[in-house]
C-alpha cells in the first residue's frame, strides 16, 4: 500500500495531515528555508522535536541517500533549459545536485549513498576502433564515461572533505549500452571499478573520517551465487558500520538485466543476523515497484525496475520483507515512500537531478512528484530508525521537509 500525504507546491507552508497511523509517520511539509536551501533557519517547532529527540535518544550513525542526478542532452527538462555551457558538456543537473550536496553538508550526516545514474553513460567503454584523431578518440563512449565520472566524483568531493562519506551504487547508465540494446556490458563494469573503486571501500578514509574502520566487509566477486558470469567485485558489496548492516546490490548485471542478486543478498543477510545485527539497509539502483504517479488511470506508468519480472522481484521483495531490511532506490526520476508489500518500506529518491518523470502540467497522483528531493536516515541508541525526506520543488522554491517515518524496532 502506498503511504500517501498532500503537500503545498509553490505555496507557503503547509503542515500535512491525513497519514497512516500504522505507518508511523508524523506531520510533513515543514519549510526549512526561504533563501534557496543554503541556510536551516526553521520556521516551525520540527527542529526543535528533532533537537528533543536527539538529547533524549542521541543518534548513533546518520545517512542521507539520493540518485540521478546526471543530465539528458536530448530530453532534458523543460524548467532546465536553455543548458548551460557546462551541463551540455558534462552532462550533469549541476545546480539542482550541487544543492541537494550543500543541504546535506549541512545535515552531516556520517555516510551518502548514491543510488546510481551518476553520469549519462550508456555507451561502450571499449577502447574505440578508430584512434587516427584526437577527435575521434576524444569523442568516443570511453572518454566520454571517464570525463564524465570525474565530473562528478568532483562534483561529490565536497561531501568526501567535509565529514560525510560517498558511497556509490551501480545505474544502468553506468553499466548498460543502450545502442546494443540497453544490456550491461563487462566494459562498462570495468569503467564502473576504473572510476568509482577506491571508494568501496577505502578503510583508510573511513578511519580519517570517523576514527574506526567499516566491519565485516565483503566487496568481492559475489556474481556466482547467483550464477552471474561477469565478475561483480565493487558492483554489489556489503559491510557493517556502527551496528548496521549496509548491502549495495547492482540491479543491472551482465546477462541478468533488472535482476538483483536474491541469493547472494539472502546469505549475506543471514551472515550479519548470524552476527547479531538488527538493522539493514539495502540500497540498489531499479526500484523493486515502480511508483505509478499517473492520475490517469487509463495511461499508467508501465513496469520500470525489477518488476518487469514480477516473480524475481517478488523472490527479492520476500527477502527484504523476512529480514525486516529497508530499500533505498533511485531509476525513477522521482521521489516516493511506500510500503509495497507487508511491512517493508521501499524509499524511492530518484530525484537528484535528472529530467522528472512526471512532465509538467500533467496530472500526477503526488503534489512532490516534481520536486528534488532525498531522504537523511537516524539510527537511534533506543534502535529507533528515523528516515526524514526533504526537497525542494522543480522552481528551486524553499527547502521542505516532504515525509518522516519511523521503522519499528
Amino acid at each position: 500500500m502506498d503511504l500517501k500525504f498532500s503537500a503545498a507546491r509553490r505555496v507557503a507552508p503547509t503542515v500535512f495531515a491525513c497519514v497512516l497511523a500504522a505507518a508511523m509517520f508524523l506531520p510533513a511539509g515543514h519549510v526549512l528555508a526561504r533563501d534557496g536551501g543554503d541556510s536551516y533557519a526553521d520556521r516551525d517547532d520540527w527542529q526543535v522535536r528533532d533537537r528533543d529527540d536527539d538529547a533524549r535518544d542521541p543518534v548513533v550513525l546518520s545517512f542521507s541517500t539520493v540518485g540521478d542526478s546526471r543530465q539528458d542532452p536530448v530530453a532534458s527538462d523543460p524548467t532546465t533549459l536553455p543548458l548551460s555551457g557546462q551541463d551540455k558538456i558534462w552532462l550533469q543537473n549541476t545546480k539542482a545536485w550541487s544543492r541537494i550536496m550543500r543541504s546535506i553538508q549541512s545535515q552531516a550526516p556520517e555516510l551518502m549513498f548514491f543510488n546510481g545514474d551518476m553520469i549519462m553513460g550508456y555507451g561502450k567503454a571499449s577502447v574505440p576502433t578508430d584512434t587516427s584523431t584526437v577527435e575521434k578518440v576524444v569523442g568516443s563512449d570511453l572518454v566520454k564515461f571517464y570525463t564524465q565520472y570525474a565530473f562528478w566524483r568532483g562534483m561529490a568531493t565536497q561531501l568526501l572533505e567535509t565529514g560525510t562519506y560517498v558511497v556509490p551504487v551501480p545505474g544502468n547508465h553506468e553499466v548498460q549500452y543502450k545502442a546494443g540494446g540497453k544490456i550491461a556490458l563487462v566494459e562498462n563494469e570495468n569503467a564502473w571499478r576504473a572510476n568509482m573503486g577506491d571508494l568501496i571501500l577505502d578503510k583508510t578514509r573511513f578511519q580519517n573520517l570517523f576514527n574506526e574502520e567499516p566491519t565485516n566487509v565483503n566487496v568481492g566477486n559475489n556474481g556466482p551465487t547467483d550464477s552471474l558470469t561477469s565478475d561483480q567485485t565493487q558492483l554489489s558489496y556489503s559491510f557493517d558500520f556502527r551496528g548496521s548492516h549496509f548491502v549495495v546490490v547492482n540491479t543491472d548485471p551482465v546477462g541478468h538485466d533488472a535482476h538483483a542478486p536474491t541469493q547472494w543478498l539472502t546469505a549475506d543477510l543471514k551472515s550479519a543476523r548470524s552476527r547479531g545485527l538488527t538493522h539493514f539497509f539495502v540500497f540498489g539502483h531499479k526500484p523493486a515497484f515502480t511508483y505509478n504517479y499517473s492520475a490517469d488511470p487509463k495511461n499508467p506508468v508501465p513496469p520500470a525496475g525489477l518488476d518487469t519480472d514480477v516473480l524475481a522481484r517478488n523472490e527479492f521483495w520476500g527477502v527484504i520483507e523476512q529480514y525486516g531490511a529497508t530499500y533505498f532506490s533511485g531509476h525513477e526520476h522521482i521521489f516516493h515512500i511506500s510500503r509495497p508489500l507487508g511491512s517493508a518500506v521501499q524509499v524511492l529518491v530518484g530525484s537528484g537531478g535528472s529530467p522528472f518523470d512526471a512532465a509538467p502540467n500533467v496530472p500526477t497522483i503526488g503534489a512532490t512528484d516534481r520536486f528534488y528531493a532525498w531522504a537523511t536516515v537516524k539510527v537511534r541508541r533506543s534502535g529507533r530508525v528515523q528516515i526524514t525526506a526533504y526537497g525542494f520543488d522543480d522552481h528551486f522554491g524553499p527547502t521542505q521537509s516532504l515525509q518522516n517515518l519511523v521503522l519499528p524496532h
